[in-house]
């Protein structure tokens, strides 16, 4: 047996409390007793000892406020088990291309790596269905699929110099994501969570905002940064891949690429709103296999089949006992009732 609200057990301490009032009541009858008379003789005057039919009422009463109490406590029994199917999961990619990500402090570079690991994490997660928006300035958004392949060939053939706007939109992308899962029919039945890799912050929308909104709709919104607090240069490269050289500011000046405080926080705020986590990159490493991890333990732990035991209540036993406790308080008299009649008859 379990109760579903065990703090109201507290209160059947209250029990002690109504006692504790019986008892001084019953002191203070024997008192007035006593100033009235001696006690001899005043009993002479009564036809029954009306003390243990009292203290039956009393335990009779105390009984009840306790099982009140138990009661609300709604104690519940095991009634057996049943199957919790598995849930599905539904996993959108929003993967940062703008130029930035050509930054190569990560190896090859940072949009090589977050391509190649994406791709280990569609393979790793098998059962779940994926969804994919690729972003700078403006998204561009591949439907949810179980065909995790052809999510993976959609980020492996963008490329930042192939983006038709630039910048860092992050909060369009986002809200690019949400409209991927809500498009969808069968969606709004399964675990939805979007994974967000960036290597910087929104200069021109709210993704916090974005990002708080979605979680609302019941989505879980990751973070993964790529990229550290130190300037990097950013390369140039050309159509076949190649660098050709680095970019220059319109000084001719070398263009870099660094998480700003701002940044920082603005990523770690929309991790924070979406009900998610932020995981940095560290010694080379993206972020994304930590990600990968994360996303398979709550696949083979929360979204897993499992058989959970069912409880049922049974608040209704102590309740019926709480008002049979009550009517048997009520028709016990202090006196027997042949005894009250006769009294009435010698008067």
């Amino acid at each position: 047996m379990r109760f579903a609200a065990s703090p109201w057990l507290f209160g059947a301490l209250f029990a002690l409390v109504v006692a504790a009032l019986l008892v001084a009541g019953a002191v203070g009858h024997g008192r007035a007793l006593a100033r009235f008379g001696e006690l001899p003789l005043v009993s002479r005057l009564r036809t029954f000892d009306p003390s243990s039919r009292r203290a039956v009422k009393g335990v009779l009463l105390v009984a009840a406020v306790a099982l009140a109490f138990v009661a609300l406590a709604r104690p519940q029994v095991q009634r057996g088990q049943r199957l919790i199917p598995a849930t599905n999961l539904d996993v959108v990619l929003v993967v940062d291309f703008s130029k930035s990500m050509y930054a190569r402090d990560i190896a090859p570079s940072r949009i090589a790596r977050a391509k190649a690991e994406v791709s280990r994490l569609v393979k790793d997660l098998s059962g779940a269905r994926f969804g994919a928006v690729a972003f700078a300035g403006e998204p561009i958004g591949f439907p949810l699929t179980s065909d995790g392949a052809a999510i993976a060939q959609f980020l492996r053939q963008m490329e930042p110099n192939e983006m038709p706007v630039g910048g860092t939109a992050i909060a369009r992308a986002l809200e690019r994501g949400r409209e991927i899962l809500a498009r969808d029919p069968r969606s709004k039945d399964h675990r939805r969570v979007i994974v967000l890799v960036t290597d910087g912050e929104d200069l021109e929308g709210d993704p916090v905002a974005v990002a708080d909104s979605i979680a609302k709709d019941g989505t879980t919104v990751h973070v993964v940064q790529i990229g550290g607090k130190t300037p990097e240069r950013i390369p140039e490269v050309g159509l076949d891949g190649q660098v050709t050289g680095y970019r220059l500011d319109e000084q001719g000046r070398p263009l870099t690429t660094q998480l700003t405080a701002e940044g920082e926080a603005q990523l770690s705020r929309v991790a924070e709103v979406g009900g998610g986590r932020i995981v940095r990159s560290e010694r080379g490493k993206t972020g994304l296999e930590e990600m990968t991890r994360h996303l398979r333990a709550m696949m083979t732990e929360e979204l897993s089949e499992r058989v959970e035991t069912v409880y049922e209540d049974e608040f209704r036993v102590p309740l019926a006992l709480v008002l049979l406790l009550l009517i048997a308080d009520t028709l016990l008299g202090d006196a027997p009732r042949r005894r009250r009649e006769e009294a009435r008859g010698d008067a």
